[in-house]
């Protein structure tokens, strides 16, 4: 396949370095110091879950537009950043072109053939001038929930740190062809692709975790292990998903699983540091809006108390101003 990814960051530079060293054509939209680095070294992977490590030369630049129409375009941007790149992405995508957004929190698309009274419908904490949709298809999406810890240490160098699980999915709930052909492409890559009959269900999953440990890691400096660690941490972060999943069931999606159990699928990243904490001490804006903020508007549409998680949200927004990245 022809392969872009946008975002050569921390998921995109792994899933890109991985499809390109099992033979796709890949090319990396990427900027600033870390462009510069991967253009005149190429893009250095080091292997931390026993797949393996290495050096990708692959072509790379700040402007989609350098690129032609691409098979495969991964969104491994921030969520912030995904509406302003959206109109750029139209030099990649053709009538054929599946796009995956491997991003943190609800996802733009979330009402998109979602079959409710609500299909279609766009969310101010996402979509805050309501022009995604027309930015992009969302025909081209193909849902994706990623369930693997990254991080770039230094310009042009991509650490993957735990965790191997992608987990795809039709936002309309179809087993398509491109979904089977995509999932094995990633599974030749080295990746543990799921072929999910239900994404949203796989979003709200992990948005359980986002929503908690992603804040509390950024106020508290905590890697994953050091939360899982401190007893009295585990139960804010209980009681935050304990608020989501009163959200999550009134939306139609009862989870399988108890704040406990998710905990568990969280323990085993380790010693991971959280996105939300690498952003900060990177002194980058943070995915607030998408993890937190949309659970909040969608629990203020439902008229669900979700105080814990308000709580927390106005504290980690309160950080972010102080420290300008807000």
């Amino acid at each position: 396949m022809k392969v872009a990814i946008v975002g050569a960051g921390s998921i995109g530079g792994v899933v890109g370095a991985r499809l390109a060293a099992s033979g796709h054509d890949v090319i990396l939209v990427a900027r600033g110091a870390h462009l510069e680095t991967i253009r005149r070294a190429g893009l250095r992977l080091v292997d931390h879950v026993g797949v393996a490590s290495g050096t990708y030369h692959l072509p790379a630049s700040d402007d989609p537009a350098e690129f032609g129409r691409q098979d495969l375009v991964v969104i491994g941007l921030k969520a912030h950043a995904i509406p302003a790149m959206l109109p750029r992405l139209a030099a990649l995508v053709g009538p054929e072109t599946t796009v995956v957004p491997g991003i943190n929190g609800l996802p733009w698309w979330y009402f998109h053939a979602e079959g409710s009274a609500l299909s279609g419908r766009s969310l101010r904490a996402l979509d805050p001038d309501g022009t995604m949709f027309d930015a992009l298809d969302p025909a081209r999406i193909l849902g994706c929930v990623v369930h693997f810890a990254a991080e770039v240490r230094a310009p042009g160098e991509v650490h993957h740190t735990g965790g191997r699980r992608l987990i795809l999915g039709e936002p309309d709930r179809t087993l398509s062809s491109r979904l089977s052909s995509i999932g094995e492409a990633l599974d030749d890559a080295g990746f543990e692709t799921e072929r999910s009959r239900d994404i949203r269900l796989d979003v709200w999953i992990k948005l359980l975790g986002n929503l908690s440990f992603n804040p509390i890691a950024a106020l508290t400096g905590y890697l994953m292990n050091q939360i899982i660690a401190d007893a009295d941490v585990l139960d804010v972060i209980r009681a935050m998903m304990r608020e989501g999943m009163a959200v999550s069931r009134h939306y139609g999606y009862v989870m399988p699983l108890t704040p406990d159990q998710r905990i568990d699928i969280a323990r085993q990243l380790g010693a991971a540091k959280i996105s939300m904490l690498q952003d900060l001490e990177q002194r980058r804006p943070l995915e607030l809006a998408a993890i937190v903020g949309a659970v909040i508007e969608l629990a203020g549409m439902a008229d669900i108390p979700v105080p814990t998680i308000r709580h927390v949200h106005a504290l980690t927004l309160a950080r972010a101003r102080a420290l300008g990245i807000a």
